[in-house]
């Protein structure tokens, strides 16, 4: 009913009915427009002008936009070809759109990774082994530390100088690899966070899958082992499908924790290097408490 209403011009009190608008609202209440650009055309020639490059030439998108009091305070995006024709994004506030870019970049990349370690952990300590409490304290042990701590400890394992990181790498690649500004290179800032990330929450995702692995029955795994399952055959036919609802809890919870994203990224970068590594709620608490 919500979103329906959202595609017409409906108001509160107005005499005159409802009218489809389509996405015009969206457009409005994110400040997009999406422009299709037409050739620039030589006056002389008649013919379509070309780049050095041999590129079509398109107009400029600062006099577009600045000429149509429609897109007045709109900032080019990108100008991509799509369906054959050559079209200039251009948005209110494109900080806030590379914010949400990263938000669901970090969220396709970290929840299927910090999913499947977080089960490859609990398998590895539902084992009956000598000291398998102290390993999943081990695993749990980042979760109940506050992130701005780890934030600022891995802040200092990542450093060019004298991080722990490097010096690793370094040693096992017997010096071929230098050292790597993890924080400022725009290709690596935000993959280092998704590590962190990784790292600090895994052991919260481990306990419930912990949890669902003792609630399945040992006699389901006898019966198997006498009808010949081997280890595999016994994880793909008995313990995932038993998972299944712990799974799916495990993907919502890890979703919405990695959309949530903020701290490690305001301790370690503060969006930076230029917008690598900013995120929805850091820009909303910069734009609306820092300025």
């Amino acid at each position: 009913m919500a979103f329906t209403l959202s595609l017409t011009n409906t108001r509160l009190i107005s005499p005159e009915p409802p009218r489809f608008v389509g996405l015009d609202n969206y457009a409005r209440l994110f400040r997009v427009a999406v422009i299709p650009l037409e050739p620039v055309i030589d006056e002389e020639t008649g013919q379509v002008q070309l780049d050095e490059d041999g590129n079509v030439v398109y107009p400029r998108a600062r006099s577009i936009l600045r000429g149509d009091e429609r897109y007045r305070g709109l900032q080019e995006l990108a100008q991509p070809d799509l369906f054959g024709r050559h079209y200039l994004v251009a948005v209110g506030d494109p900080t806030f759109v590379r914010a949400l870019r990263n938000n669901f970049y970090f969220v396709l990349i970290v929840v299927p990774l910090q999913t499947s370690f977080a089960l490859l952990l609990a398998l590895l300590v539902n084992q009956k082994i000598r000291g398998a409490n102290l390993y999943r304290t081990i695993y749990f042990s980042p979760v109940v530390t506050t992130m701005v701590v780890v934030a600022v400890v891995w802040t200092f394992l990542y450093n060019p100088g004298a991080g722990t990181i490097n010096a690793f790498i370094q040693t096992v690649t017997f010096g071929l690899v230098g050292p790597q500004d993890w924080l400022n290179d725009p290709a690596l800032a935000f993959p280092s966070i998704m590590v962190l990330s990784i790292w600090q929450g895994v052991g919260f995702q481990m306990v419930i899958f912990l949890a669902g692995l003792q609630e399945i029955s040992e006699e389901i795994y006898e019966a198997a082992a006498i009808d010949g399952c081997n280890r595999i055959q016994e994880f793909f036919r008995i313990t995932l499908p038993q998972l299944r609802n712990t799974t799916i809890f495990v993907v919502i919870a890890t979703t919405i924790l990695a959309f949530q994203l903020f701290t490690q990224v305001d301790v370690m970068t503060k969006g930076g290097p230029g917008d690598a590594t900013v995120t929805t709620i850091l820009h909303v608490v910069n734009e609306g408490f820092r300025q």
